[in-house]
C-alpha cells in the first residue's frame, strides 16, 4: 500500500523532462537575507556606530567578474540603524574577512594594521636577503646582538630580584623597634 500522507506523483508514460523550460533569472539578482555586521563600523552621513554582531536585514548579490579562486563574490547592502543610508561591503575570501565598500567607515584595525606591516617588513627582508648575501650576514649578526642585549638585560634582572629576595624584612622591623625604644629611653633620660 502506499504511504496515505506522502503525495502521490504520476508520470505520464509520454513525459519528457527536456521540455520543461528553464527558469531564466539575472545572474545579479538580489536576495533578503538576515544577517550580522562583520566587523564595527561608523555611518559617513550621520556618524552612528554600527557595532560588531548588529542583525540587519540585508540584500546580497553576487559580485560580477569577480571571483577568488573560484570562489564567488558576495556584496550585502544594509541601513544605517538611525539614518537609513545605504552602506555596502563585501566579502574578502582572501583574507578570510570583509572589505567595507561605502557609506560607512571600519573601526578598530590597529591590530591587523600592525600584523600586514609586520609581514611587509618580513617579505621586504627576505627579498633583500636573496638578492645579497652580504645582508643575509648582517642580519645574522643584528639578530645575534639583539638576542645577547635580551638575555643580558634578562640576567641582571633575575640578579635585581635576587637582590631583592635576599632582604630580610622581619629583621629590618626588629631593628627599627629597637631604634625607636632606644630613643625613648634617651628621652625619658
Amino acid at each position: 500500500f502506499p504511504n496515505p500522507l506522502s503525495p502521490q506523483k504520476y508520470y505520464p508514460p509520454d513525459f519528457d523532462p527536456a521540455k520543461i523550460p528553464k527558469l531564466k533569472l539575472p545572474k545579479d539578482r538580489q536576495y533578503v537575507v538576515r544577517l550580522m555586521a562583520p566587523f564595527n563600523m561608523r555611518c559617513k552621513t550621520c556618524g552612528e556606530y554600527i557595532y560588531k554582531g548588529k542583525k540587519f536585514n540585508a540584500r546580497k548579490e553576487t559580485v560580477q567578474n569577480e571571483a577568488y579562486l573560484g570562489l564567488p563574490i558576495f556584496r550585502f547592502y544594509i541601513k544605517c540603524t538611525r539614518c537609513l543610508a545605504e552602506i555596502t561591503f563585501k566579502t574578502d575570501p582572501e583574507n578570510t574577512d570583509y572589505t567595507m565598500e561605502h557609506g560607512a567607515t571600519r573601526n578598530f584595525q590597529a591590530e591587523k594594521l600592525l600584523e600586514e606591516e609586520e609581514k611587509r617588513m618580513q617579505k621586504e627582508r627576505e627579498e633583500e636577503e636573496l638578492n645579497n648575501p652580504m645582508k643575509v650576514l648582517e642580519n645574522r649578526t643584528k639578530d645575534s646582538k639583539l638576542e645577547m642585549e635580551v638575555l643580558e638585560n634578562l640576567q641582571e634582572l633575575k640578579e635585581l630580584n635576587q637582590r631583592q629576595a635576599n632582604v630580610d624584612f622581619e629583621a629590618m622591623l626588629k631593628q627599627y623597634k629597637e631604634l625607636e625604644e632606644e630613643q625613648r629611653r634617651k628621652e625619658q633620660e
